[in-house]
């Protein structure tokens, strides 16, 4: 019995630590990516972003370090049909990105940070309808105390900001709802895909949207001459490495691995401690102040994605495997 307790165990905290590192690493992103707009504008840094992306993990199933069973031409070759995933890729990357980047360009960050702290509320509601997995009352609450903590320093950052911009907030609202239902979707996909193959299909989609309306944009101010000039700066190099493998490739494996072992709406939690990462990052990083209600917030937010997992539902569920058929 004790022979077999030690890799229960381990497989029972892979999950948890995905979500932990999923969140770091998203939370570290902010200070890269907030440097690399000093040199190009969004849609090519995201366009190159999931490029270097969708290259890296490609290189990876080539070299057999990662393993993927997807059909290359859906019907007329082996493995699976990758076409359903296309809708998940559709909401993550594809509608999250453009609706939060157009979003924010309207609004304050702090604004937004009030709305996408919503997203574990809404994957609550949602996973209880499309994947029946009802939370305890104990698990939902400390999901709303998560919840209370990043819209709490939102709330004090934004005592100064200017009046909110109806159309902004709503875009933003719109990312919220995708994130959520990408959510239920990555986790009803790992009952027949893995991670890795979810997230292939994520980047490669990312890539050619995101650099097709980068080409377009710049086709249109008549700048394709300069399209890749910023490439030799080594600070967006630096930026598009770190976000590119790591907030990218690294990250969505993390957090599609989560979603195949946890609840949803258990691994939804994690994201709000992408809000305690990027203020210590800032902090430390680029003397960013600290203020008292940061540490309120925090502690808000620990306590609350600590007792979200401490009751969640996959403690009854053993491993919390993914056993859906519907």
């Amino acid at each position: 019995m004790s022979a077999n307790s030690k890799p229960q165990a381990s497989s029972r905290i892979k999950p948890y630590l995905a979500g932990i590192g999923s969140s770091a690493i998203f939370g570290f992103s902010f200070m890269f990516t907030k440097g690399a707009l000093d040199k190009l504008d969004a849609w090519r840094l995201i366009g190159f972003r999931f490029l270097l992306a969708s290259l890296v993990i490609s290189l990876l199933i080539a070299t057999r370090l990662l393993k993927v069973d997807l059909a290359l031409i859906p019907g007329r070759s082996k493995g699976k049909d990758w076409r359903p995933l296309l809708w998940v890729a559709l909401l993550q990357p594809i509608a999250c990105f453009l609706f939060e980047t157009f979003g924010v360009s309207l609004t304050t960050s702090s604004q937004a940070g009030m709305l996408i702290a919503l997203i574990p509320i809404l994957v609550i509601i949602l996973s209880a309808i499309f994947l029946g997995e009802r939370p305890s009352w104990q698990q939902s609450t400390f999901i709303v105390l998560s919840v209370a903590g990043v819209m709490f320093i939102a709330w004090q950052q934004s005592a100064t900001a200017d009046a909110a911009n109806w159309l902004g907030l709503a875009l933003i609202m719109g990312a919220v709802i995708a994130a959520a239902f990408f959510n239920i979707g990555s986790r009803r996909a790992s009952a027949q895909f893995t991670p890795v193959e979810v997230t292939c299909v994520m980047m490669w989609v990312g890539a050619i949207v995101f650099n097709l309306l980068a080409v377009l944009v710049h086709w249109r101010a008549g700048s394709l001459a300069t399209f890749f000039t910023p490439l030799a700066d080594p600070q967006v190099i630096g930026a598009l490495l770190y976000l590119g493998i790591g907030s990218s490739v690294l990250a969505f494996l993390l957090v599609n691995y989560s979603l195949s072992h946890l609840p949803a709406s258990q691994s939804a939690v994690f994201s709000n401690l992408t809000t305690v990462v990027s203020i210590g990052a800032g902090v430390v990083f680029r003397n960013e102040p600290f203020y008292w209600f940061h540490a309120v917030g925090a502690v808000a937010i620990l306590v609350g994605v600590w007792g979200a997992n401490y009751f969640g539902t996959d403690r009854t569920l053993g491993r919390g495997d993914v056993h859906l058929d519907q």
